[in-house]
């Protein structure tokens, strides 16, 4: 009511002084309207010092980590914005009261409507400091906390969206909820994306299928290493060669891929890698060289107790020795398969714990494969290669004692016309 009598009052001022009634009255609205804006501004500049002021203050004073996180987010800037508000909703629609009748309604109408985008503006906030301070605490550090705060604020936005519309066309919000049940399949549509993002999001966080922090393979996609970020839309995978795939969320759901981290939480990580024995360097052994290879110390038992078995079955037997190929024999590539087993187990970084073994896979045109199958007790990158070469240094160095040849392509002789 003070507001009329200062209007009438200042129009009839200028009545007084020989301006049109109906001019007068549009310049003492354009004139209350300029100043509290100007005033609405001042009051912004200040809430906006004392606010944040008061939260830097605070966190000058504690140790936690929450209230920067608070600054970060821009927490303290978006409360800000409230007072002058709740100014501007006292004062405007007023000036248009009585006046402007559309005016009036419009004005409120579009004051509700930044309160609520504020609101919501203030809750994102707040909830974005709530994630990252959790991403600091280690039982949280490996969650899709960014997925959570996407999805809860979709269903955010889709209420702010329906409440702002309800409040500027002055409609029911069952009107809007009508309308858009009409129109859920172009929303399925232009939102394919984001709902095939949610479920997949749903579904990996359910079944526990990917963390942050775990390593992935995705050969059709080329991304081969660490998850630094699940969001709704995109997974991120730093390669290892310091690159960034992003890859769509609904990905891991409808494609395979491998996870390390079966490996990782494991007690040993798989060697698994063969030597290519030539066929033509296999053969019988002799008593002779039975004799040089029982100086090798870790397969002297196995040695002496499997010629004994051998001796034994062949005098049983009484099979002719004149020929090595008759009844039972030692060969050099069997011997070198049980040297490289006692070999391994007796390696101090080989976890013994688990399938430790030297198998012979089927020939090739490259020769016989022997395969180690083994697993480092040490799972770091860089120690598991140097215990791996260490290993293969060792077997390759050690055949030429077993009279073996490891296969390898001659090179291509210039032709000489």
């Amino acid at each position: 009511m003070n507001q009329f009598k200062i209007r009438a009052y200042i129009i009839n001022k200028i009545t007084e002084s020989g301006v049109p009634s109906y001019l007068a009255e549009n310049l003492v609205i354009i004139l209350l309207f300029l100043v509290s804006l100007f005033i609405g501004g001042i009051l912004f500049w200040v809430s906006r010092k004392i606010i944040i002021g008061f939260f830097r203050r605070i966190t000058l004073k504690t140790k936690s980590s929450f209230d920067d996180l608070l600054i970060k987010n821009r927490v303290p800037r978006i409360l800000s914005y409230l007072p002058v508000l709740f100014l501007f909703y006292g004062s405007i629609p007023s000036i248009f009261e009585g006046f402007n009748d559309l005016l009036f309604k419009f004005s409120k109408n579009v004051l509700e409507a930044l309160f609520i985008i504020v609101i919501i503006g203030i809750v994102r906030a707040i909830l974005k400091t709530l994630t990252d301070y959790l991403k600091t605490v280690p039982s949280f550090k490996d969650k899709p906390l960014d997925s959570y705060l996407q999805v809860f604020m979709i269903f955010l936005w889709f209420i702010g969206g329906i409440l702002i519309l309800s409040v500027l066309t002055g409609k029911d919000i069952g009107t809007f909820l009508t309308t858009l049940g009409a129109l859920s399949a172009v929303l399925l549509f232009v939102f394919k994306d984001t709902i095939l993002g949610l479920v997949a999001s749903v579904q990996i966080t359910v079944n526990d299928t990917v963390r942050i922090g775990d390593w992935i393979s995705i050969p059709s996609s080329n991304a081969d290493g660490d998850v630094i970020s699940i969001s709704l839309s995109t997974v991120q995978v730093q390669n290892f060669d310091m690159t960034i795939t992003s890859i769509p969320t609904y990905k891991l759901i409808s494609d395979s891929f491998i996870n390390w981290r079966g490996m990782s939480e494991s007690q040993g990580r798989r060697i698994k890698r063969s030597l290519l024995i030539k066929i033509s360097s296999i053969r019988f052994l002799n008593s002779d060289d039975i004799l040089a290879l029982d100086k090798i110390e870790i397969l002297a038992p196995f040695l002496q107790k499997r010629k004994n078995e051998i001796e034994s079955f062949n005098q049983e037997i009484k099979t002719d020795k004149s020929l090595l190929i008759n009844g039972r024999n030692l060969t050099n590539i069997g011997l070198f398969r049980h040297y490289t087993e006692a070999y391994l187990k007796e390696h101090p970084m080989v976890n013994t714990k688990m399938t430790a073994m030297c198998r012979q896979l089927s020939p090739t045109s490259q020769g016989i494969p022997l395969e180690v199958y083994v697993f480092s007790a040490d799972k770091d990158w860089v120690n598991y290669e140097h215990i791996s070469a260490d290993i293969f240094d060792h077997l390759i160095a050690s055949t030429k004692y077993f009279n073996l040849e490891c296969f390898e392509l001659s090179p291509q002789l210039p032709v000489i016309k």
